[in-house]
């Protein structure tokens, strides 16, 4: 959300503007949907218009939802509607006394043409504020006034799609099951079979014995009642509402055929045009429980520990925060926790995509739908079931699955015209050659009923959510959390990423990477260094203590010891005074250091590492260097994005010197430090202005404002983050940058996926039309055509479920790939 500040001084200017003006009245808050309000462009007409309305102090946009929030200290809230309506802006007051939210299953929504039906009869309907719709998943969103839920509900009936409403209470991942296991789907097999039979029989009756016309009558009669009944029904309540569905036209062109005496071609058809329905249900299906198999990761009962001193079994939904659960070598891990005895090695992989397991031990955290592999422990839960990072994964890919990626938008536009043209194209087909060049009447209603066939946009329209939801799914698998199509869209014309460095390149803990004993042994050395290390909390010291501890030294005991502020401290070991400081203090202390030893010193310097020397009253004994070190990922990711034609910037609040030596180990051009927020925000705007489509990655505060303003935002290790998962564009739930790579390629994979799909739809129909105007298609082969085409753009966008992310070597750009499975 986008939070706008017309009124921008706060008595930051030092003006005393606080103590010179009166206290402003309370703020009244407006809420609106605005429909027409689905991108930047609408944000940034209405900012500008309402930034003019005197009293209006603060906007607060949602895209996603199209709602504006005004808040200003007007008496009424007629000027900002009016300004709204000025700009062309159709504002619905939403008064969030009254406002509602219903969640509403519908069962018999499948496809565009239920949800242009739904369209048609609720919008505009008193109370009725906005509609939300998510296909796949079969949910109809409503914003409505208190009074309008049962009128609406009555209007779903109406038209012959029941709606059922779910427990707000339920938990996400109960909720998702609900939603997944919808009631009354299956439908009897027998009436296909017989509409089947008595389709091929009425063929073969046709074709054996021509004479028998009233037998082909009856057995068309019957293919047609047992399988044609319900595309009847959806066909007449689409016609009453004006509505060009698929029904609507399949029940028109039926007719006719059957009112022209084509009666075993109209039972063949509707057959075919059932069974078709059937297939891509299935096939859509399996797009829709594509997030099922997270749903079901994590276990339904965790061992708890009870007020008795028991262990006991009980459902994982009952369990309260604070309780401790035990979990067994190759169970499942029930509920987010934080582990409080015991160690072992976790598999990660549905949660984070990481393929090797993590070593977790007491303080570590432990996510639900994880499996533990060989030791046990037992940990504090720290989130309900319904609020767990598995949960908060599959709600986020769900709402995405809602969102409209900009492709989706474009077909959907283009099919409300699509559709109206080729029907009109039809009934000229049918009057305009005998009417004016005297051609047979029925060979050209016949035709104009095969375009009528051909006509619907079917295909094209469910191509587009059918590849979204499938490369959302497939990204979730590897632990990358995409928050929506456009998103995914947008990843493919990625042409700069800009990369932050502590935590993002670099683990964002110092360690110790060099010693170099210039007085005695480095044993010896190394053990009073840790011995002095060991008592500070300094990141420099700490990183030397863990070194030792890693390597087993012995701490030895120290006297006298003190700090010595902006320099380091110092400490007695067996009697001996010794100092761990900076090179300034010991410049001071013994002078400049030895020409070999200002050398040493320079080159470690411009690896970006800092010193700390060791010295005791007389000379400098060994020199420490600590650095952030860098992630092993780091180098082939930055091999791979650039590999991909990506440029990479690092933005570092670093110095110059250290940011070029990370630079320079993960082989980055451009990097820039002394980098505040606002210098972040500055280059990616510059970028952005400059026609680059810019990315950033980052994980701190600090990296906020530029992961706002960046095409794409991606915040690393996300797992167990809440405000990570709500927020970022892009989550990558574990710490690995390769996934940023990753996800540019699978943006890339779909973006072909969905090229195919369009030019599959839309050549398959344009080769139908054609063969129409020349006599060559009939009916039976328009239905073909028709759901055949629907069919394969369904299984084309399927193959993305199965993707497989094949990293190129560095250097050498590799195409993306479907696995062998998906092929």
């Amino acid at each position: 959300m986008d939070k706008t500040n017309v009124s921008s001084c706060q008595g930051h200017c030092g003006c005393s503007a606080a103590a010179a003006v009166p206290a402003a009245p309370a703020l009244r808050v407006s809420r609106y949907r605005i429909d027409n309000m689905d991108c930047p462009t609408e944000e940034a007409l209405i900012r500008d218009r309402l930034g003019r309305v005197e009293g209006v102090q603060q906007l607060d946009f949602n895209l996603m939802q199209r709602t504006l929030d005004v808040h200003h200290a007007l008496a009424t809230a007629q000027p900002v509607e009016a300004a709204l309506a000025s700009i062309g802006m159709k504002a619905q007051p939403r008064d969030e006394a009254q406002a509602r939210t219903s969640v509403l299953t519908i069962s018999k929504m499948d496809c565009p043409t239920e949800e242009a039906l739904i369209r048609s009869k609720l919008q505009g309907m008193p109370g009725i504020l906005g509609l939300e719709f998510n296909l796949m998943q079969r949910k109809l969103t409503l914003h409505h006034s208190a009074q309008a839920l049962p009128q609406a509900l009555a209007a779903l009936r109406a038209i012959g799609l029941g709606a059922d409403e779910p427990d707000p209470g339920a938990a996400l991942a109960g909720a998702a099951r609900d939603v997944n296991d919808l009631p009354g789907e299956r439908e009897p097999w027998w009436p296909l079979a017989l509409s089947g039979a008595a389709a091929l029989a009425a063929e073969a009756v046709e074709w054996l014995q021509p004479d028998s016309s009233w037998l082909v009558l009856a057995l068309a009669l019957v293919a047609i009642g047992s399988g044609g009944l319900s595309t009847y029904k959806k066909g007449w309540i689409a016609l009453r509402h004006l509505n060009l569905n698929m029904n609507a036209l399949m029940s028109i062109a039926v007719t006719g055929a059957m009112l022209i005496g084509h009666w075993p071609e109209a039972a063949m058809v509707m057959f075919l045009f059932a069974v078709a329905e059937l297939i891509e249900a299935k096939s859509l299906d399996r797009a829709r429980h594509a997030i099922r198999g997270l749903l079901e990761l994590a276990p339904d009962k965790a061992t708890v520990l009870q007020p008795d001193g028991n262990w006991t079994d009980v459902l994982a939904s009952s369990v309260e925060p604070d309780a401790q659960v035990r979990v067994k070598p190759g169970e499942r891990i029930a509920l987010d926790g934080q582990i409080v005895s015991g160690r072992s090695t976790v598999n990660q992989a549905p949660i984070t995509g990481e393929s090797i397991p993590v070593e977790k031990a007491a303080g570590d955290k432990v996510f639900a739908g994880t499996i533990n592999e060989s030791g046990s422990f037992e940990y504090r839960v720290t989130a309900r079931a319904g609020d767990s990072t598995l949960a908060r994964i599959i709600h986020a890919v769900e709402s995405a699955q809602g969102a409209r990626a900009p492709t989706q938008r474009f077909v959907d536009q283009f099919a409300r015209i699509y559709t109206p043209a080729v029907f009109a194209v039809a009934l000229a087909v049918a009057v305009v050659p005998p009417l004016a060049l005297g051609a047979e009447w029925l060979t050209w209603v016949y035709r104009a009923l095969v375009l009528l066939v051909v006509a619907c946009p079917c295909a094209l329209v469910i191509s587009t959510p059918v590849t979204i939801v499938s490369g959302l799914a497939a990204a979730a698998r590897k632990g990358i959390l995409i928050k929506g199509g456009a998103y995914l869209e947008a990843g493919r014309r990625l042409t700069a990423i800009a990369l932050d460095k502590t935590g993002t390149l670099t683990h964002g803990k110092p360690e110790q990477t060099d010693v170099v004993a210039l007085g005695g042994d480095e044993g010896p050395l190394r053990r009073i260094a840790a011995s002095l290390a060991s008592r500070s909390d300094h990141p420099v010291s700490q990183a030397i203590s863990r070194a030792a501890r890693r390597d087993t030294l012995p701490v030895l005991d120290v006297q006298a010891f003190s700090a010595l502020p902006g320099y380091g401290v110092q400490g007695s070991v067996d009697g001996t005074t010794y100092q761990l400081c900076n090179p300034r203090w010991t410049e001071q202390r013994f002078g400049p250091p030895s020409q070999a030893e200002q050398a040493r010193m320079q080159a470690l310097e411009q690896q970006g590492k800092t010193l700390v020397l060791l010295s005791d009253q007389s000379r400098v004994l060994a020199l420490f260097a600590v650095a952030d070190t860098v992630k092993d990922s780091s180098r082939s990711a930055v091999a791979e994005m650039q590999a991909l034609g990506v440029r990479t910037v690092m933005l570092t609040g670093d110095n110059p010197h250290t940011a070029r030596a990370i630079a320079a180990q993960v082989g980055i051009d451009d990097a820039r430090g002394h980098q505040l927020p606002e210098d972040k925000l500055r280059f990616v705007e510059e970028a952005s202005r400059g026609g680059q489509h810019v990315g950033m990655v980052g994980d701190g505060i600090n990296d906020a404002p530029a992961l706002a303003r960046a095409d794409i935002g991606f915040a690393m290790g996300a797992a167990g983050s809440d405000t990570a998962i709500e927020t970022a564009d892009v989550a990558l739930m574990d710490d690995d940058l390769r996934k940023v790579p990753a996800f540019v390629r699978l943006s890339r994979a779909t973006a072909r996926v969905l090229v195919q799909n369009i030019v599959l739809a839309l050549g398959i129909k344009a080769v139908f039309l054609v063969m129409t105007f020349t006599g060559q298609a009939t009916m039976w082969m328009a239905v073909f055509a028709d759901m055949g085409a629907s069919l394969l753009v369904v299984f084309n966008g399927l193959r993305l479920l199965a993707w497989s992310d094949r990293s190129p070597a560095p250097g050498a750009a590799a195409p993306e790939r479907l696995s062998p499975a998906a092929r």
